[in-house]
């Protein structure tokens, strides 16, 4: 993929992700809830629109970005435990709530890990491959941390209101099994998507040097 067909394909994904953004405002039962969820969707992608020339991003990390951001809004116009394929996935497997929400934390360990792996590398910050994949699992960790801490301000500050955006189910160790789905997404992009992600590195630092090319 050419830097050109890469920059079209990133304003047409903004695109697309704007327009299902309205429609899913416009669809929210919870309104304030649909705003607490796509926040780092409204955050992201302009960031990201602003930066695709001084900073392009792997397409495999764009891709991540844009499923992850769709997950987000669609768990914001439904709320995360009212989801309907939750509600499918959870008969299909006998279980005792919807597991949407567990998708949205493993996919919060997974694009963060990926976007941190590719920082620390591209800025040469960390060395060895065990030491990356401790530092990139800590770090998508303590960012599953700070998104629960959100979480316990919002009901604090909500009250009941907030039952929509924790998503609980009743749960009692809905934190804790959050977490851990974090931890699993941040596995994943260490042990499944790492060598993946190191050729379309090595493809852009060969394009930044050309000015031009392939990633």
């Amino acid at each position: 993929m050419t830097v050109a067909a890469s920059r079209s394909g990133l304003t047409f994904a903004a695109l697309a992700l704007a327009l299902i953004l309205i429609y899913t405002g416009i669809s929210a039962g919870e309104k304030l809830t649909w705003l607490m969820e796509v926040t780092p969707v409204i955050i992201i992608v302009p960031l990201l629109l602003a930066t695709r020339s001084r900073y392009p991003l792997t397409t495999l990390l764009y891709v991540l970005i844009f499923f992850h951001a769709i997950i987000l809004m669609v768990g914001g116009m439904y709320t995360y435990a009212k989801v309907p394929i939750g509600f499918d996935v959870q008969a299909w497997l006998g279980l005792s709530r919807n597991p949407y929400d567990k998708l949205g934390h493993f996919f919060q360990g997974l694009v963060p890990a990926l976007a941190v792996r590719e920082i620390l590398l591209r800025g040469g910050y960390v060395h060895g491959r065990k030491m990356l994949a401790f530092v990139v699992c800590c770090i998508a960790l303590a960012i599953s941390a700070v998104y629960e801490l959100i979480e316990w301000w919002a009901a604090l500050a909500l009250g009941q209101g907030a039952d929509d955006f924790l998503g609980t189910q009743g749960d009692p160790w809905d934190t804790q099994s959050d977490m851990f789905c974090a931890l699993l997404g941040a596995l994943t992009t260490v042990l499944v998507l790492g060598r993946w992600h190191q050729r379309q590195l090595t493809h852009l630092r060969a394009a930044d040097k050309r000015g031009s090319g392939d990633y």
